[in-house]
């Protein structure tokens, strides 16, 4: 630990930290990405950061937590000017960030994953059974009752988000930076966090929050502070600050209407697909539906359900027992994503740095992936690779250097790169899991827009989504999965939040 900061190293474990940022500054090379920030952040107050992506928020935090030092300026921990030299010397001091993109070992178990660099001893050996009881205890507190001996790589992403969370109770913390940590949260694991920042709020910890859901930001925090473009903007009583006040205060100007005005989608004989009796054994069980061209369709349903896992085992992701699949009336057999792409199906996962990207390559490279053969006269034509991608960046929106890699895109930009990515082959449907997952409102809008003018082109476009707001607003119809089975399917005229949550928990009631 760096000796300025043992003298706090006795302080009450349970006290909030006050923090004060003064003219803070950060380059990457000759990129300043922050430009002289200065707030404070009051112990036992929960702070709403709000930016789009690549405001400067995570950086910020980043600095904060030591995972980055300033390139210039001061941060005040309890008025004294403090300097980490790492994240491990930040936690010590009880500073605690929760990382947008997750940040656990695959191959290591829930709780080597809770306790890695900070395990239990008992003598010279690990204390495996005191670590297991321990994180067996903070998992049940938000809401999760996995076995700590499970592989991470083996749990869906909601699952480790809470894994993520739990990790964070472990280290007692004094300030906690939570980024965007109910992305793959379903209402009811989302209402456990929140009575977990209540308390942790009655018991003093400064707490910050980062989510582009301003519906949550409404409700659990006390005050919002703006960044944009890597500068402090605003901060205000969050219950004198509109929802439409803090998403203008985060993109400089007045935003229209967040969804496209629904289509009346035209009758069809024949679905772009149709799914019948399908099972996926452990997720799915007998599901059947029709997607029709222009048709935007949504599936809801709690963590567990078997959304995604439906779509894999559809896509030859995942074994399938049992079922038909049928595109353009056409019987097909889907044994791996390769083939669906030739059928016209592809699939963007919820993962889209796992799954979805490269990140560490260009963007061209990225787009042109998946159609390498499009490119090839015989010999792969950067030039043609350059055009594809020009008329991607216009086409979707996409900001950031052309010839940078993925991983220098912020997030919108990497989901509309990613979904520029999954239309090259030019299918007919296209599946998208959690598709606003991380994105700031100014790229959900532009993301919302891109799917109705791809079910405008009489595409299908199937939206799994955790936020229901956005399948109420986008969504022609609703199908709502729960247990592994398929419960109801909601026509717009139906779609409502309460709707939604009473199928999804199974406490609707025919009238």
């Amino acid at each position: 630990m760096n000796p300025q900061n043992a003298d706090l190293r006795n302080a009450n474990p349970r006290s909030g930290l006050h923090v004060a940022f003064d003219g803070i500054t950060k380059d990457f090379g000759a990129v300043r990405v922050l430009h002289g920030v200065g707030f404070d952040l009051h112990p036992g107050r929960v702070h709403g950061l709000l930016g789009e992506n690549g405001a400067g928020k995570s950086t910020l935090m980043k600095i904060l937590a030591g995972y980055h030092a300033p390139t210039a300026g001061t941060i005040r921990i309890d008025g004294q000017p403090t300097r980490f030299a790492g994240s491990r010397d930040a936690e010590e001091r009880g500073i605690v960030l929760i990382h947008q993109e997750l940040n656990l070992a695959d191959d290591l178990t829930v709780a080597q994953n809770m306790f890695l660099g900070h395990e239990l001893r008992r003598g010279w050996l690990l204390d495996d059974r005191a670590m297991r009881v321990q994180a067996a205890q903070a998992l049940r507190q938000v809401g999760f009752d996995g076995d700590p001996d499970t592989k991470v790589r083996d749990l869906i992403v909601a699952e480790k988000q809470l894994v993520e969370i739990a990790k964070a109770q472990l280290r007692h913390a004094r300030l906690l930076i939570m980024d965007e940590p109910t992305a793959s949260l379903t209402p009811s694991e989302c209402e456990r966090l929140f009575g977990l920042i209540a308390r942790l709020r009655d018991d003093g910890v400064t707490i910050v929050y980062i989510s582009h859901k301003l519906d949550e930001v409404e409700r659990i925090t006390d005050e919002v502070i703006v960044m944009r473009d890597g500068r402090f903007v605003a901060r205000a009583p969050t219950a004198e600050t509109s929802r439409r006040r803090m998403a203008t205060l985060m993109v400089g100007r007045e935003l229209t209407d967040m969804f496209p005005e629904k289509r009346t989608v035209p009758p069809s004989a024949t679905p772009l697909m149709a799914v019948r009796d399908v099972t996926v054994p452990g997720w799915a069980e007998g599901v059947s539906f029709d997607l029709h061209p222009g048709e935007i369709l949504g599936f809801a349903g709690l963590v567990g359900a078997g959304r995604t896992e439906l779509f894999e085992g559809i896509l030859g992701l995942r074994p399938r027992s049992a079922g038909r699949i049928e595109l353009n009336g056409k019987a097909v057999r889907l044994r791996t994503p390769r083939e669906a792409m030739r059928h016209g199906l592809t699939y963007l996962s919820e993962d889209r740095k796992g799954k979805g990207l490269h990140t560490s390559m260009r963007l061209r490279d990225n787009l042109t992936l998946m159609t390498l053969r499009h490119h090839a006269h015989p010999l792969l034509s950067h030039a043609s690779e350059d055009a594809a991608l020009a008329r991607a960046v216009t086409a979707f929106g996409i900001r950031g250097d052309p010839g940078g890699t993925a991983a220098s895109l912020s997030g919108g930009n990497q989901q509309k790169l990613a979904i520029a990515k999954f239309l090259e082959p030019d299918p007919r449907v296209f599946v998208l899991d959690e598709p606003t997952r991380g994105v700031d409102v100014g790229a959900k809008r532009d993301i919302y827009f891109l799917i109705e003018r791809l079910a405008a082109e009489r595409r299908g476009v199937i939206v799994i989504s955790s936020e229901l707001i956005e399948l109420i607003g986008l969504c022609h119809r609703v199908i709502v999965m729960r247990g592994r089975r398929v419960t109801a399917t909601l026509p717009a005229d139906r779609l409502s939040e309460e709707e939604l949550i009473a199928h999804a928990i199974g406490t609707h009631t025919r009238h």
